[in-house]
């Protein structure tokens, strides 16, 4: 899919910092949509279903953050890319912008250049669909119908949660999950799972694939990543 078939919502309250962004997507051939408060994003993020949504935190009537909670709450939005942007940088913010189910999460001031240099690695990682619901990722193949994975010619057994584990992670690849968000949806909300069965788990993955795909980010979760 090229950058003239992506469409990007970007929220800002911000007139200045909105239009430098949207030039610079504009320039780059994405179809951009703007708003400039919380509820005026949720209002388009409806009627245009964007690819990815750039929203700040600090927005008036509503925040990045409480944007960010419902569209992760519904299921139109479950794929959507959601990058934070705010002047706060911060471990504790980046870690509560993960919380809510953002992609990315970019510190102002920034860059025009680094910003759409960012936007664009994000279009990248996404895994490429076939038919049927498979992701593919050079050598890599995971599909979900066959609970089958291959690297190359060479098929790989794994059990019925590190399989749902890796498909979970690798259909957002970069992106963190966290952990309790790993528990509610491999194991579901009424199974208590302790972190050391998570863990337990992808190192099972790993050794199975021979390829340490899965990264730990202390702390925080685990991130797929294949090169």
């Amino acid at each position: 899919m090229s950058a003239t078939d992506r469409k990007i919502l970007i929220a800002d309250d911000d007139p200045d910092i909105l239009e430098i962004l949207r030039y610079n997507l504009v320039q780059a051939g994405y179809e951009v949509i703007t708003a400039k408060d919380g509820d005026e994003a949720l209002d388009k993020a409806r009627k245009h279903q964007p690819d990815l949504i750039v929203l700040d935190v600090m927005m008036p009537r509503k925040t990045g953050v409480e944007v960010c909670q419902w569209l992760r709450s519904q299921t139109t939005f479950q794929k959507t890319l959601i990058v934070f942007l705010t002047a706060v940088s911060d471990d504790l913010a980046q870690i509560k912008g993960l919380e809510t189910g953002a992609d990315d999460y970019l510190a102002k001031p920034l860059s025009p250049k680094v910003f759409l240099s960012r936007i664009q690695a994000l279009f990248r990682r996404l895994p490429q669909p076939t038919a049927h619901r498979q992701l593919r990722f050079g050598n890599l193949t995971i599909d979900l119908e066959k609970f089958m994975v291959k690297i190359d010619e060479n098929e790989i057994t794994l059990a019925k949660k590190e399989f749902e584990l890796l498909y979970l992670l690798a259909q957002k690849p970069g992106r963190v999950f966290l952990r309790q968000e790993i528990m509610s949806q491999v194991w579901g909300g009424d199974v208590i799972v302790g972190d050391r069965t998570i863990d337990v788990h992808i190192r099972k993955i790993r050794q199975k694939m021979g390829v340490d795909c899965i990264t730990t980010v202390k702390g925080v979760g685990y991130k797929f990543e294949w090169d």
